[in-house]
């Protein structure tokens, strides 16, 4: 593997993010294995595309893209990924830093020729300095975080976690971008999925494709003080249960929810059995815990049945970009 091999894309979209997104391109200037570049991929905000422009237009290592496609992360990611010259494609969430070894704990990775994809683990970095009494750790994802319930170390997975993650350029050859009318857009509803649509696509397009995740190569993700709220807890947790369905009727419910179903029965009653006994036993927080997981099963299962009957309904289709995209990648601007 070539040492400045991986092309690093950020996509960005508020300059109320501004000094994050600062952070984010010092953490990947500062890797142990260099980076090729860094794209940073605007979403339609003029104004934060020239003062990144302005802020980076001196630097050799660092392209200022404005997204090609429809508003929403998918699109952004595929602008990133079609204007990358790297042999790897890597994503960091504009709200993160990674650690100094990140790229190098990600490139072990591709030894193996047959791994397409490695993903990290991800940290929460709370506003408040320590997570809520009532926050349970199977429910990180909530806030874009590893959450318990994965193995440790370097493992097999089904899919791999966007906002820290990477793949093989080949990948996209041979299944194509991450898919729009999943995941994020222009509507303010904390959806997701798209990774997850992705990777399955990718190993049914490869069928001996491996999918990592190497718990060393770690980024810590801000968690804003309104996503430490209960009410967005249950938001978010609806609206998975709203884009698991649409990844379902993408790629079928047994591939679509195999990774849940094992979650579901195993790692969150456990979870909650955890939160009693923490409350019986008087310990903060642990009866709180327990509900949380109670509500985030019923909320994501009421998501995935209304999202299941709109699909339906509606015919939702969605658009993949094909192999290895060649569509105009925006505006560019030094």
């Amino acid at each position: 593997m070539s040492r400045r091999d991986f092309s690093v894309v950020i996509c960005v979209y508020t300059e109320e993010r501004w000094e994050d997104i600062l952070a984010a391109v010092r953490s990947v200037r500062e890797q142990s294995l260099p980076a090729e570049e860094i794209l940073l991929v605007v979403d339609h905000n003029r104004a934060l595309l020239e003062r990144l422009s302005e802020e980076y237009g001196d630097s050799s290592e660092v392209r200022v893209l404005a997204n090609a496609g429809p508003r929403g992360l998918s699109a952004g990611r595929n602008t990133g990924i079609a204007a990358s010259r790297g042999g790897f494609v890597a994503f960091l969430d504009d709200d993160a830093v990674a650690e100094r070894d990140w790229l190098r704990h990600f490139g072990k990775g591709y030894d193996d020729p047959g791994v397409m994809a490695v993903g990290g683990r991800t940290l929460p970095s709370w506003a408040s300095g320590r997570r809520p009494a009532w926050f349970p750790e199977e429910f990180d994802w909530v806030v874009g975080c590893t959450y318990r319930g994965l193995p440790p170390g370097t493992v097999r997975v089904r899919n791999v976690l966007g906002g820290n993650a990477s793949f093989r350029r080949t990948a996209f050859d041979a299944a194509g971008g991450f898919a729009t009318g999943i995941g994020r857009g222009g509507d303010r509803r904390p959806l997701g999925g798209e990774e997850a649509e992705l990777c399955i696509r990718l190993t049914r397009a490869l069928p001996g494709a491996v999918l990592l995740i190497d718990d060393r190569a770690v980024i810590h993700h801000k968690v804003p003080a309104p996503r430490e709220r209960f009410g967005y807890f249950r938001t978010r947790t609806y609206a998975e249960g709203l884009s698991k369905a649409l990844v379902s009727r993408s790629v079928g419910a047994a591939r679509g929810l195999e990774s849940e179903r094992r979650y579901t029965a195993r790692v969150l009653p456990a979870g909650v059995l955890r939160g009693l006994r923490d409350g019986l036993l008087g310990r903060p927080g642990g009866a709180g815990r327990a509900g949380a997981i109670v509500t985030g099963v019923l909320a994501a299962a009421a998501g995935y049945a209304v999202g299941s009957v709109r699909a339906r309904r509606d015919g939702t289709s969605f658009a993949v970009p094909g192999a290895r995209p060649t569509a105009v990648v925006g505006e560019e601007v030094r």
